[in-house]
């Protein structure tokens, strides 16, 4: 079973509520349409509601059984606030800052998610990773055991003997350029614990660099 496939029927299989910061984004409105024909998850856009009624219109997006959250307008929006200000004022933050910042849909989803109304979100289609992970690291925080933040993607490849039957797991290719070795381990620990928690993988761990033998000299290449 192709790895998308295992991951669709754990996702069937526990049917979480997951937001969609960037609700009026062309990608977004469709993979929201797909989510709930699925019955992968259930689904709730953030964004202006007039905006992404119109723009899945425009596509010929079926939005039936998905949710609409307009930050700007949300009941919650005044707690929420507050709650992010009392997180960063030993920082600077000054609540009207707080208030602005909660109307960002990354922002508010983050915050809707540390108050127990989603299990999660997905987003980085017209945001880049910075934009993305700023609001998860200032109000929902890396988990307890982990002091290093990294990324990592899944390459699956047909008819491969290495691997986990042809299936990889990268890090960090996407947060720290250049990490220490400290934060060298620490990510391939946490890269072991993803592929076991996302893909039911015991991983064998590999460090790859761009010298090959010996073929180029640099203190990275010694580190």
């Amino acid at each position: 079973m192709a790895v998308i496939d295992v991951i669709k029927a754990r996702a069937k299989a526990t049917k979480k509520h997951v937001l969609l910061p960037e609700g009026s984004e062309q990608r977004t409105l469709k993979a929201s349409e797909t989510i709930v024909r699925e019955g992968l998850a259930n689904v709730t856009l953030l964004g202006n509601e007039q905006t992404i009624r119109e723009n899945a219109k425009n596509l010929g997006v079926n939005l039936s059984g998905v949710n609409i959250i307009d930050p700007e307008v949300h009941p919650n929006l005044q707690d929420y606030s507050q709650q992010f200000y009392e997180m960063r004022k030993a920082k600077g933050l000054e609540l009207e800052a707080a208030q602005k910042q909660m109307k960002n849909p990354l922002f508010f989803a983050c915050m809707h998610i540390k108050n127990g109304f989603a299990d999660g979100m997905v987003a980085g289609a017209i945001n880049t990773t910075g934009n993305t992970l700023r609001p998860g690291l200032q109000i929902i925080k890396t988990a307890k055991n982990a002091n290093t933040v990294s990324g990592c993607f899944i390459i699956e490849v047909p008819n491969c003997e290495y691997g986990e039957n042809g299936v990889f797991l990268f890090a960090d290719c996407a947060i720290t350029p250049d990490p220490t070795d400290e934060q060298l381990a620490a990510i391939a620990i946490s890269s072991a614990q993803t592929a076991k928690s996302l893909l039911g993988i015991d991983a064998k761990i590999a460090m790859l660099l761009f010298s090959t033998k010996g073929s180029a000299k640099h203190d990275n290449v010694v580190k």
